[in-house]
């Protein structure tokens, strides 16, 4: 059964940073694309930024571009997001997702990813 725990969420002024984590567990993590979605109070979940199984390429939404950066330890069994200049905007429950996409393919949609995880919370405060 496949789990995925995020954690390193918190509270942080306008313009800091913060490094979510998620670690897999269950099945191969080296074999699937990774992806992070955020939810904020009354909107639908977004996508915010996925790389592909061996971490060799990474597709990110216009809107955190330039100040996240999602990378992947697969020894570690481990997806990261670093977010820097954080903004109030960018408050929202944080999830990570595993794909079963082992191609060049990245998802970018919701409902192309298996499993998710228990959400983080992130705060922004401006």
């Amino acid at each position: 059964q496949v789990q995925l725990v995020e954690s390193g969420g918190g509270l942080v002024q306008a313009g800091g940073s913060l490094r979510l984590s998620c670690a897999a567990s269950g099945r191969t993590f080296s074999r699937y694309a990774m992806g992070w979605f955020r939810q904020a109070p009354g909107k639908e979940r977004e996508f915010v930024a996925t790389i592909r199984w061996n971490g060799g390429s990474t597709y990110y939404a216009d809107s955190v571009k330039g100040r996240f950066t999602i990378s992947r330890d697969n020894a570690k069994n481990t997806v990261y997001l670093q977010m820097n200049s954080l903004k109030p905007e960018d408050t929202a429950v944080y999830y990570c997702a595993e794909g079963d996409y082992s191609g060049s393919y990245l998802p970018v949609l919701a409902y192309e990813y298996d499993h998710w995880g228990q959400g983080t919370q992130v705060t922004v405060s401006s």
